[in-house]
């Protein structure tokens, strides 16, 4: 079963969620570099000792906050793409569920496109490898609905499917909780651009 990111879920939460749900926290406030261990364990209520029991570095914070991130989308994705309806119907289904999560996790969101290039290169192309996998299922229903005469073909896929993931991670550059726009409005606006430049 794909974890959520931490801090989300009902309940108390385990002490490696604690733990991410803190480093996430200060990690968007303060930045991964301007973050120490001492400072997420004493947050958190634990010992370096308890830290370390579950993750080694905080390299592995901020890779697990991504990789909870991605899991949660991939996991949506392909119960949409695999799901019924037309390919523009569940490819609007999943652009909508892209920026809903964007919107729902943002500290989560904001620290991997900050900070993922401090990652170990090993770390780094794992990243990319998951990141690839995600947007090549997506770009799929895009070439579906062109083989279905429902988009057209004149701009390759690759390129609207990176057009669109291009706008969705400036999100957290200029969105603020509490603005004149709610996040549905946002996200019905992105949706709809896309999707109408994929046929016209």
């Amino acid at each position: 079963m794909t974890q959520a990111p931490a801090g989300r879920a009902a309940g108390p939460l385990s002490l490696p969620d604690r733990l991410l749900a803190v480093a996430t926290r200060m990690f968007a406030d303060k930045g991964f570099e301007n973050t120490s261990v001492q400072e997420i364990v004493n947050a958190a209520g634990v010992t370096k000792g308890a830290m370390y029991h579950y993750f080694g570095s905080k390299d592995d914070l901020l890779y697990e906050i991504y990789h909870r991130l991605i899991g949660l989308q991939m996991s949506c994705l392909e119960q949409i793409a695999d799901g019924p309806g037309g390919a523009e119907e569940r490819l609007r289904a999943a652009a909508v569920d892209v920026l809903d999560t964007s919107f729902r996790y943002l500290d989560d969101f904001t620290v991997f496109f900050r900070s993922t290039h401090l990652l170990p290169r090993d770390r780094r192309e794992a990243v990319r490898a998951e990141r690839r996998r995600y947007h090549e299922r997506f770009r799929g229903l895009v070439e579906e609905g062109q083989r279905e005469g429902a988009f057209r073909d004149r701009a390759p896929a690759d390129i609207a499917v990176h057009f669109f993931f291009g706008t969705v991670h400036q999100i957290g550059t200029w969105y603020r909780p509490g603005g004149r726009l709610e996040p549905a409005a946002i996200s019905e606006h992105y949706v709809d651009l896309f999707l109408n430049g994929l046929k016209t």
